[in-house]
């Protein structure tokens, strides 16, 4: 089995290999936005990240944030052994639709409470994430919604043959 070798960060950047596992919860005062079909479907200062040994960040959005009138409750649910059950999230706007474009956590684990309905984005199915001024790219997989930026380093989980890293 491939074993990731950390690569040595650069001035300025993180390395997912420092993040912890159990996941750390942060706040985030970067400025965050989502956009699909030419709406801004999210856009907040005020935001939480999820730090996991191996992951980019998983950024979490309070719903007055959130244009909640282009998302509706998708069917299905996941289960993290650190967050608990995770709801998921279809989004319709600009005459497009995706299903399952976003998570939350309805009722989280006591370690994670402050991103109770807080939604998460797969940057792979909107059109664009941002964090402040960077473009994010999404993290490989249809599995993990971290969001890359020049802000960290990997290798990131996510890719084929990562699964059990």
């Amino acid at each position: 089995m491939f074993k990731p070798v950390r690569i040595e960060p650069a001035a300025g950047q993180e390395s997912v290999w420092d993040y912890p596992r159990p996941p750390r919860l942060e706040a985030v005062s970067l400025r965050l936005r989502v956009m699909f079909g030419g709406e801004a479907i999210a856009d907040t200062t005020e935001a939480y990240r999820v730090l996991e040994t191996s992951h980019p960040p998983v950024y979490y959005i309070a719903p007055v944030h959130v244009a909640m009138q282009y998302l509706s409750k998708a069917p299905g649910q996941s289960w993290c052994e650190f967050k608990g059950h995770a709801a998921y999230w279809s989004l319709q706007a600009g005459g497009r639709r995706v299903e399952n474009v976003a998570w939350s956590y309805p009722r989280p684990t006591p370690a994670f409470a402050a991103i109770a309905g807080h939604l998460a984005f797969y940057a792979s199915k909107v059109d664009e994430c941002w964090v402040g001024d960077e473009l994010v790219q999404p993290q490989q997989g249809d599995f993990y919604g971290g969001w890359i930026t020049t802000r960290i380093g990997g290798p990131f989980k996510g890719g084929d043959g990562s699964r059990g890293w």
